[in-house]
């Protein structure tokens, strides 16, 4: 391959990230607004994610599909993208004990209503996300 096509190929596509990340109707985190939206009542859907990991991708994915589908979700739930690269020592990581990234996880007051680690399936998020929306 030419040098100068593929230097100009990978500078191409890291200007665009694999995920829509923050940009995709979710809220960016930033430390203390996960507890403020539990004190507050909201029932709290947290995507650990990296803009760069084809998992965290394919469940972005889903989780767009699913909310544009179904209106509810983002009436009852508040979606927040995690950057796992940014937080992954913060204290709300620890305190849930994410292991790494590609890991989605709802709460409503103290619970945890489930997680989906690594799991990219339709079923499973849409599982996740409807008790959720139950909760």
């Amino acid at each position: 391959m030419d040098r100068r096509l593929f230097i100009g190929s990978a500078i191409a596509i890291s200007a665009f990230p694999l995920t829509a990340s923050a940009s995709s109707g979710s809220v960016a985190y930033v430390p203390g607004l996960v507890d403020k939206a539990l004190a507050d009542g909201k029932t709290v859907f947290i995507d650990f994610a990296t803009d760069w990991c084809t998992t965290c991708a394919a469940q972005n994915r889903v989780i767009q599909k699913l909310r544009s589908e179904n209106p509810a979700y983002d009436a009852g739930i508040t979606f927040v993208y995690f950057d796992w690269d940014q937080y992954s020592k913060d204290e709300l990581a620890r305190r849930l004990k994410i292991p790494r990234r590609s890991v989605l996880v709802a709460l409503k007051g103290d619970a945890e209503i489930g997680r989906v680690t690594l799991g990219t399936s339709e079923k499973e998020i849409k599982a996740l996300m409807d008790a959720a929306l139950n909760a």
